[in-house]
């Protein structure tokens, strides 16, 4: 099935929205970050609610460009397999689908951001600067990833190879081997060493400062580097993941870059209650499974095409679930936490 925005006529549209969220963060940091300062939960709540917001209005604003870019064909059913309607009305729920599957996976960043600002030992009221300019290397690696999957997308067995991966991915994550991070043990950090000249203190929150007539890395820059490498880790991940709901690559971007501002505004407030949710990583291993035979089987080798609604259930149904069970059933360390 063709495109409804091929990638190669509207990539402005990229650039534009790319630019947007640029222009909403950096407004936000000067505004209201302009010195380093803990986050509090009521300022972590209003900065998710408020992303939240923006992504269902985006929502409703990519239902309206669908629906009027599609009803400009002069044939849209046999163009695009669809009226006008249905397709706005699709692409508007692989939004949604996206945008959840993104954000439940990007979860576990949370626990690499963990051990990454505690071996830097990184205080609290620096740490949104890096999760903030993290954010900007998202956006072109992002960007970089799903232009390539967008071409990649339409070749048969690689599509087959995702959804293998997949599900690969998935039953890795279930039997619990998913790869433990040791920023000490580090190929990166040795090599960064070697070739950077480098503080062993912080300068407030500078990335760099100046000693002795000469420029040095301070621990934040460090830590914004693992935090980009990260970021790449986990797109190896999510990005096939979206693809396998939607092949709009215009769908796939905004959902994508979307829930990972959400999941970095919700950082401060996550790490409260974070552990509770110890069902969580089987719930998203079922997912990552789900999706890559829904790639692989369903849409490659038996050529059925699973109806938006079906996915968004399944995936809903799975991270609810795993939720609900974690709250239902403590694990021993949350209890003992408790008391």
């Amino acid at each position: 099935m063709p495109h409804i925005f091929p990638f190669q006529d509207f990539w402005p549209l990229y650039v534009l929205f790319a630019l947007g969220i640029s222009a909403i963060l950096w407004t936000s940091l000067r505004a209201f970050h302009r010195t380093p300062k803990e986050i509090s939960i009521r300022e972590a709540t209003i900065s998710a609610l408020n992303w939240f917001g923006l992504a269902l209005l985006f929502n409703v604003l990519l239902y309206i460009i669908t629906y009027l870019h599609v009803n400009s064909f002069a044939s849209p059913v046999e163009t695009l397999g669809g009226t006008a309607g249905e397709l706005a009305r699709r692409t508007a729920l692989e939004f949604l689908s996206g945008y959840l599957v993104e954000k439940s996976l990007a979860v576990d960043n949370l626990f690499v951001f963990i051990v990454i600002f505690q071996f830097f030992s990184i205080p609290k009221e620096n740490q949104y600067r890096v999760l903030f300019y993290g954010l900007f290397g998202a956006l072109v690696l992002r960007a970089i990833f799903i232009a390539m999957g967008s071409v990649l997308m339409d070749i048969s067995w690689v599509v087959i190879g995702f959804g293998l991966f997949l599900i690969f991915q998935g039953f890795s994550v279930l039997r619990g081997k998913e790869p433990e991070i040791h920023p000490e043990k580090n190929k990166l950090l040795l090599f960064l060493r070697r070739v950077l000249p480098l503080s062993p203190k912080l300068d407030g929150q500078n990335f760099f400062t100046r000693v002795d007539g000469r420029w040095l890395a301070t621990p934040l820059f460090l830590a914004l580097i693992f935090v980009e490498v990260t970021d790449i880790m986990f797109a190896f991940d999510s990005v096939p993941a979206i693809f396998g709901l939607t092949k709009e690559p215009l769908v796939v971007f905004t959902s994508n870059i979307f829930a990972v501002i959400d999941l970095r505004a919700l950082y401060f407030l996550l790490l409260a209650f974070i552990s509770r949710f110890h069902y969580l990583s089987v719930g998203l291993s079922f997912v990552l499974i789900f999706i890559g035979a829904k790639m692989a089987l369903l849409d490659e080798v038996l050529h059925y095409e699973l109806p938006t609604e079906i996915s968004l259930l399944v995936v809903l149904s799975l991270i609810i679930g795993s939720i609900v069970l974690s709250l239902a059933r403590p694990s021993t360390g949350t209890k003992e936490s408790e008391g």
